[in-house]
């Protein structure tokens, strides 16, 4: 899996985080507006708070899905959360789409789960089950865009999911 391009994650340190808030809050709410149930299956876990740790990106971000709400802050000012999940960003978010195998990624430590494990594990299983599709969910948020976001955004995923240039990503 490629690491986000450091190129790209550097002068994110100079980005408000007013701005990263509002942007991925939008995207929270485009994904619920698809996918209603997709915290249903969290059951007692649904008031919890997630966080979401991108070794490769200087912001945090904090799941909360009773409300459903999202927070972002600058890495080590994230509130107090339940559980929590380190890794690079695109495996992150292969990982919300059930693109990888969180067992295996865990297993090699290409990934680090800290808190409450069994939430952890209700999440994992609501995410696999609630079928997201960054591209086609993001694209729709695009309006007229979307065909053509929904194409450039899969291209990336196939590209970011390949470890090599010009091999088949796996999936």
């Amino acid at each position: 899996m490629r690491p986000f391009p450091a190129a790209i994650a550097t002068p994110l340190n100079f980005l408000p985080i007013a701005v990263v808030q509002r942007a991925t809050a939008a995207m929270l709410a485009q994904i619920m507006k698809r996918h209603p149930n997709m915290f249903v299956r969290l059951g007692e876990h649904r008031n919890k708070r997630y966080a979401f740790l991108p070794v490769d990106l200087p912001f945090a971000f904090m799941v909360e899905p009773a409300s459903p709400a999202i927070t972002v802050s600058r890495k080590g000012r994230l509130p107090k959360t339940d559980a929590a999940v380190e890794g690079p960003l695109f495996m992150l978010l292969a990982l919300m789409e059930g693109r990888q195998d969180a067992d295996a990624l865990f297993f090699s430590r290409d990934l680090s789960v800290t808190g409450d494990m069994e939430a952890m594990l209700a999440l994992r299983n609501a995410l696999d089950d609630s079928g997201i599709d960054l591209p086609r969910d993001l694209g729709a948020f695009a309006g007229p865009f979307a065909p053509v976001v929904t194409r450039v955004a899969n291209r990336l995923r196939g590209h970011v999911l390949s470890e090599t240039r010009g091999e088949q990503a796996w999936n």
